[in-house]
C-alpha cells in the first residue's frame, strides 16, 4: 500500500452523487441524507491488511481487505456486494 494514502481524508465535494445512488436503487431519503453528508475517510493498514473507515453524522462504515483477494462487502446502504480489489503493489 502507498504511504501517501494512509491517514485521515475529509470530502470536500461530490458531485452528481445523488444520480450515481438514484442509479444504484438507493431510496429517496437515504439519497437526500448521505449527499449532505461530509464524512472522514481513514484508511490504515496492519501488515497487508488494509482497513478503509468512513464516518459521517449519518453512518460510520468499515472495510478491510487485502489487496487481490475477493471479499463480501456490505455497503453504506445495507446492499450485500462480493469485491475483488484488483490493484496489486
Amino acid at each position: 500500500m502507498c504511504d501517501q494514502f494512509l491517514g485521515t481524508w475529509k470530502l470536500v465535494s461530490s458531485e452528481n452523487f445523488e444520480d450515481y445512488m438514484k442509479e444504484l436503487g438507493v431510496g429517496f431519503a437515504t439519497r437526500k441524507v448521505a449527499g449532505v453528508a461530509k464524512p472522514n475517510v481513514i484508511i490504515g493498514t496492519n501488515g497487508d491488511l488494509i482497513t478503509i473507515r468512513t464516518e459521517s453524522t449519518f453512518k460510520n462504515t468499515e472495510l478491510s481487505f487485502r489487496l487481490g483477494e475477493e471479499f463480501d462487502e456490505i455497503t453504506a446502504d445495507d446492499r450485500k456486494v462480493k469485491v475483488r480489489s484488483n490493484v496489486y503493489l
